[in-house]
């Protein structure tokens, strides 16, 4: 496997806040479906916001305008595209295509959460609203709000390289097997409401955290090339995302204990 020294030093830097985010006592926490129901009405934001962070970077590593012009370094191009086809037009568990966010909302719907806020949230982004008046309208986590600022402030960089450092190493790879045990084994108990999160969770580790990780990967080496201040401010983002990721399990912990 092609290794590459500045990776590798990313990786280590940002190893501890990782881990943070991978071990978070939030895993531990959920033990009931109405546990698993409060997890999603806030991991639903993150799910959405990771594909606005891809569509940003589709936007500016290719041509998406009339008329059309070759647009930048080809290798991204075909990296990027591959990329959205899989994200936003994927195959459900019925042979439906649809993209990951509206598997996770369908599998909400399937569970009993409410799909409300997030639904709400953007319907007025979709009108025009800015960001901090869509939470406010909407009634959007805080903890929510918080990761969802830190993922816009990152695309406000107007930095590819930061951009794709955060897609690549600060998102969806994050949810660790722990969780995805817990999930599993409540399936034998509720087969039918969790039948199709678990799909989305199968599907996520296949194609998420397999083979577009290591597009992803390549496109941070593209973009940082050997620049180490690139380096630097791509690391420094991705550990204020993982930042706002551990805020965010921290949030549902505390949905979770006042519930009792």
């Amino acid at each position: 496997m092609h290794k590459n020294r500045n990776v590798d030093v990313l990786l280590e830097n940002i190893d501890p806040y990782r881990s943070i985010v991978i071990n978070h006592p939030a895993y531990a926490k959920i033990e009931t479906i109405d546990d698993v129901v409060k997890f999603m009405e806030h991991h639903v934001f993150a799910v959405w916001d990771f594909m606005s962070l891809l569509k940003y970077l589709q936007k500016e590593l290719t041509c998406t305008t009339v008329p059309w012009f070759p647009v930048g370094h080809a290798d991204l191009r075909f990296l990027i595209n591959e990329i959205v086809t899989g994200e936003e037009s994927d195959i459900n568990k019925d042979g439906i295509r649809m993209s990951h966010f509206e598997m996770y909302r369908n599998a909400m719907l399937q569970l009993g959460a409410d799909t409300r806020s997030i639904d709400r949230f953007l319907k007025e982004l979709q009108n025009g609203q800015e960001l901090e008046v869509a939470f406010k309208l909407a009634n959007v986590p805080l903890a929510a709000q918080k990761m969802v600022q830190s993922t816009f402030s990152v695309i406000g960089t107007a930095k590819l390289h930061v951009v794709a450092a955060v897609f690549t190493f600060g998102r969806e790879d994050l949810i660790p097997d722990m969780f995805h045990g817990i999930i599993e084994g409540m399936t034998k108990k509720y087969p039918k409401e969790l039948s199709d999160f678990m799909y989305y969770l199968e599907r996520h580790i296949e194609v998420d955290g397999g083979h577009h990780s290591q597009l992803a990967l390549k496109m941070v080496e593209i973009l940082c090339g050997e620049d180490p201040i690139k380096w630097h401010e791509a690391e420094q983002a991705v550990i204020e995302v993982l930042q706002a990721r551990a805020a965010l399990w921290t949030g549902v912990i505390e949905i979770i204990e006042t519930t009792y």
